[in-house]
C-alpha cells in the first residue's frame, strides 16, 4: 500500500530564479527534458497522458506540477527490455505479481507520477488481487529498475530513490550501462554494489531471482556459436 504523504507543493514560475530553483528540486535535470508547455508548476496527469497519445509520443513523469521527459536511449531500452523479459518470466512462473515496462505510469502520491524502466508489483499490494483499470495506477512498485541514460543526474536519481521508498518500494536496482555495474538499494541511502561479474538479486522482494550482469550485457553483442 502507498504510504500516507502530503501532496507536493507546486511552485509558481515567474522569474529565472524560480526556474533555476524548480530545476534544482527536480534533481538538476537538463533543461531540454523540462517541458515548458504547460507552464512548469501547473502540469497535471491529464497533460502527461495527452503527450502519450500524440503522434510524436513523449513519455513524461509528473513531478511538482512539472512534466519531465523520461531519459531513455535505445541501448538503455534494450537492457530494460531484457531485464523485463527475465524478471517477467520468473514472476509469472511463480505467480508473484505483475511487471510493467518503461511506459507504465505509477502514481506514487497525488501529483507525483513516476515511470521506472521496469516495475514489479506483488499481488499482495494490488487490492483484491486484480490490477486496477485506472490509466495511471495508484500503486508503488515493490521493485523499481532504473537503467541510467546520459542525461540522468545523480541528484535526479537521489530524488527518485526518496520518492520510491517513501511510497513503499522495498528494492531499487540502478543499472549503469557505461560501467556495466549496478547498485541495489534497500533504502534511499543503503545499497549494495554489484560489480561487472556480479548478479542482480531479488532478495526478499523476489526470492530466488538472480540475473548475471555478464549475461545481461552480453545481449548487446551477437553471440558466436560453436
Amino acid at each position: 500500500m502507498l504510504a500516507c504523504m502530503e501532496t507536493s507543493q507546486f511552485m509558481s514560475i515567474t522569474t529565472l530564479a524560480d526556474l533555476m530553483e524548480m530545476r534544482e528540486r527536480l534533481g538538476s535535470v537538463p533543461f531540454e527534458r523540462i517541458l515548458l508547455n504547460p507552464v512548469p508548476g501547473t502540469a497535471t496527469e491529464e497533460d502527461a497522458l495527452e503527450l502519450l497519445e500524440r503522434a510524436d509520443k513523449r513519455i513524461c513523469e509528473l513531478v511538482d506540477g512539472v512534466l519531465v521527459e523520461k531519459a531513455m536511449g535505445t541501448r538503455e531500452s534494450l537492457l530494460a527490455g531484457e531485464i523485463m523479459v527475465e524478471l517477467g518470466y520468473f514472476i509469472k512462473q511463480h505467480d508473484l505479481g505483475v511487471t510493467l515496462g518503461a511506459d507504465g505510469m505509477l502514481r506514487l502520491e497525488p501529483g507525483l507520477v513516476r515511470i521506472p524502466d521496469v516495475s514489479f508489483i506483488s499481488w499482495e499490494n494490488i487490492p483484491n488481487g486484480e490490477f486496477p483499470q485506472d490509466t495511471i495506477a495508484s500503486l508503488a512498485p515493490d521493485l523499481a529498475v532504473e537503467v541510467l541514460s546520459e542525461s540522468n543526474t545523480t541528484a535526479e536519481m537521489d530524488r527518485k530513490l526518496r520518492d520510491y521508498f517513501l511510497a513503499g518500494t522495498k528494492l531499487v536496482w540502478i543499472i549503469d550501462p557505461k560501467t556495466q555495474t549496478a547498485k541495489m538499494y534497500t533504502s534511499p541511502v543503503e545499497f549494495t554494489k554489484v560489480g561487472k561479474r556480479g548478479s542482480l538479486d531479488g532478495g526478499m522482494v523476489v526470492p530466488g531471482f538472480r540475473l548475471s550482469l555478464v549475461d545481461l550485457f552480453s545481449r548487446l553483442k551477437r553471440q558466436k556459436k560453436g
